[in-house]
């Protein structure tokens, strides 16, 4: 039980609820107004949605290319900007806010294209082919918001994010669509088998006739859509778009997430549920610095070490390590003898 891929960040963020139980007795208080459930568990899958969401899609990047998107801040950022501005253009009704984010989700994906078409047809490196985005992306939202912030008042729009169905946050079940939709395509289909595959040994997954190429450019498109549902869900919440800071550092958050998951960097295997818990570890992470009242100078200083802890323990090399020390540290005459046989 102990070597399962999701004992120790479960062990954690168990840890981690307790802790702020204790500190905050009413922190699993979950009370009922106006037809909805409000505390700090239900806040913590709100606000912690729509990183879960970009988690999703960096999964499938990660466990395909052996590397990374660390363009889908910037994705979000433009994909919030782009249906703000069509919807303080526009006339207010549902049709205008469904075309805006339909609009947004098409150019996400055509930006998940030219990922794909960077890393797949010319080969180059996933971090340096996302960072272009990631510089130029910054700059794109910025143009299209002009600089400002710009603000909007829509109902139809507020809902993606800030609405309620069946007294639960619409978010949430926004998360749980996706990862239906990623679980089902992935573990039901044969395209997980050929993510794995390229991501493992992707030469001879192309000598098996797995077309590669295909892989990467759904996996960039599918984490560039997961970056633009995200955006949608943190600019509908505020009700405006920034495009300075509308994403800002998520794909670290993302990366973080997909690592405390138990998916490896260097490709291959990778676990969606996994990924979930991850996020869920940075976002109480997050809400348990707020609520100790850490300084925010060094909020981030505190949230990388604690991730760091965190990716040590659940590292099995490392507790072997540590166990080896221990043990020839308390038992030498055991070791003695083991050197002389």
């Amino acid at each position: 039980m102990v070597k399962h891929h999701l004992f120790w960040p479960l062990t954690f963020l168990c840890a981690l609820l307790v802790f702020n139980l204790i500190y905050s007795p009413d922190f699993f208080a979950i009370k009922m107004r106006d037809g909805h459930l409000y505390g700090s568990l239900i806040d913590i899958l709100n606000f912690g949605s729509p990183l879960m969401i970009v988690s999703i899609g960096m999964t499938l990047v990660i466990a395909a290319t052996k590397g990374v998107d660390l363009s889908v801040g910037s994705v979000v950022a433009i994909s919030g900007a782009i249906a703000c501005l069509m919807i303080s253009h526009g006339d207010g009704s549902l049709v205008s806010v469904v075309i805006a984010v339909g609009t947004a989700l098409l150019t996400s994906i055509v930006l998940g294209v030219w990922n794909g078409f960077l890393v797949a047809n010319i080969g180059m490196q996933p971090i340096i082919a996302t960072l272009i985005l990631m510089v130029s992306g910054r700059g794109v939202s910025q143009l299209i918001t002009s600089g400002q912030i710009i603000t909007i008042s829509n109902p139809h729009y507020k809902f993606i994010g800030a609405g309620s169905l069946l007294t639960l946050p619409f978010s949430i079940f926004i998360v749980a669509i996706v990862f239906l939709i990623a679980y089902l395509l992935t573990r039901k289909t044969a395209l997980g088998l050929f993510i794995e595959s390229v991501g493992c040994k992707p030469t001879a997954s192309k000598l098996a006739g797995v077309k590669s190429k295909t892989v990467m450019f759904f996996v960039y498109m599918f984490c560039s859509l997961c970056a633009a549902i995200a955006g949608l869900i943190l600019s509908s919440n505020v009700s405006s778009a920034d495009g300075n800071n509308a994403g800002l550092w998520y794909e670290l958050d993302a990366i973080l997430a997909v690592v405390i998951g138990g998916t490896a960097l260097t490709g291959g295997r990778f676990y969606l549920a996994g990924t979930l818990v991850g996020a869920l570890i940075i976002q109480t992470l997050t809400t348990t610095i707020y609520m100790i009242g850490v300084p925010p100078e060094i909020t981030l200083v505190v949230k990388a070490f604690v991730v760091l802890i965190v990716c040590l323990i659940q590292s099995e090399s490392f507790r072997k390590s540590i166990a080896f020390r221990w043990k020839t540290r308390h038992y030498p005459a055991e070791r003695e003898v083991k050197q002389h046989a």
